[in-house]
């Protein structure tokens, strides 16, 4: 009976593991996929493959490759890997049932549902012509399959949530949800053209004024949330990779907005250097509400959690 028990608990450790160096690459992946699609975005490559989920009726277009079609192609092609990287989880899930916690298959159920939204969302924008609503649309479900990646993740690190600091969790939400919100107003800012007519002709700037004033709570709310934990010192202690890097991130996201606005939105790298980081921003607000914050928890096998585990 010992011998059967202490098997299983090696092979729940097993899989696991495996489970999570498979999420580790998928939202590393997500997070490229973001910043590959922001500069197709940018660099107005959304429409260069004409035809969808080909392109020029190819998997490979040769014939009529240049950026554009390359930023496209590219990023249909870091889509799929993504897909195929979350049904792989989905199906091990499946296989592998009896040693993981019962939730595991319903939460991978959802992200495979996300994918196949997401897919479609990526249709329409091609069929609808890079319809503005179906390209903040398609930005939204990116940042929600990557933060179901990371709670899933992180899930599979911690035995249980840390429920007598919930207020910690809430509080961490709220600048979250606050960079959501900027950064699909940023997609609408620059998928109507909203800026360069703000910018150009003092028209339609209420886009660009809504996007600027959104880095106000946002960095308040960031600020304040390294003032708590402070104040709770052992938040910090075992946080303070996490908050550190989110309190540096947002100083560039400040400072890369600027830029772009001192630019006139003219410098291509800017603008998708602002997407990225806000990514990362999004990331690692995820993984400090997810993480289990009180104590150390981590699977030996698993030291080059990046993203999802700095310490």
């Amino acid at each position: 009976m010992f011998n059967f028990l202490n098997q299983f608990e090696i092979n729940q450790k097993k899989y696991k593991s495996s489970l999570l160096k498979l999420g580790n690459h998928t939202v590393l992946a997500i997070i490229a996929l973001i910043a590959i699609g922001s500069a197709t975005r940018v660099m107005e490559a959304g429409l260069a493959c004409p035809d969808w989920p080909l392109c020029y009726g190819t998997f490979l277009p040769l014939n009529h490759m240049n950026l554009r079609v390359f930023l496209e192609w590219f990023h249909r092609l870091d889509a799929f890997l993504v897909g195929i990287l979350i049904v792989i989880q989905f199906a091990l899930s499946f296989l592998w049932k009896k040693f993981l916690p019962n939730w595991l298959p319903k939460i991978y159920s959802f992200l495979v549902f996300l994918i196949i939204l997401q897919g479609t969302l990526g249709a329409l924008t091609v069929i609808n012509m890079l319809s503005s609503f179906s390209v903040m649309s398609h930005l939204l479900i990116a940042f929600i399959i990557l933060i179901t990646a990371i709670y899933v993740n992180q899930a599979l690190i911690n035995k249980e949530m840390d429920k007598n600091i919930l207020w910690w969790k809430y509080l961490l939400s709220i600048p979250l949800s606050l960079t959501l919100v900027q950064s699909v107003i940023g997609v609408r800012l620059s998928s109507t053209w909203s800026a360069h007519l703000c910018l150009s002709l003092n028209q339609n700037c209420i886009v660009l004024n809504t996007h600027k004033l959104f880095a106000i709570p946002v960095f308040i709310t960031i600020t304040s949330i390294i003032l708590v934990s402070l104040l709770k010192f052992d938040l910090f202690k075992n946080n303070w990779k996490f908050l550190v890097s989110v309190f540096l991130l947002l100083i560039s996201q400040i400072t890369l907005g600027v830029i772009s606005l001192k630019t006139n939105l003219n410098e291509p790298l800017i603008i998708i250097s602002h997407q990225i980081v806000a990514s990362l921003m999004v990331a690692i607000l995820s993984t400090l509400i997810f993480k289990k914050s009180s104590e150390n928890i981590l699977f030996n096998s698993t030291k080059s959690n990046v993203i999802l585990s700095f310490n």
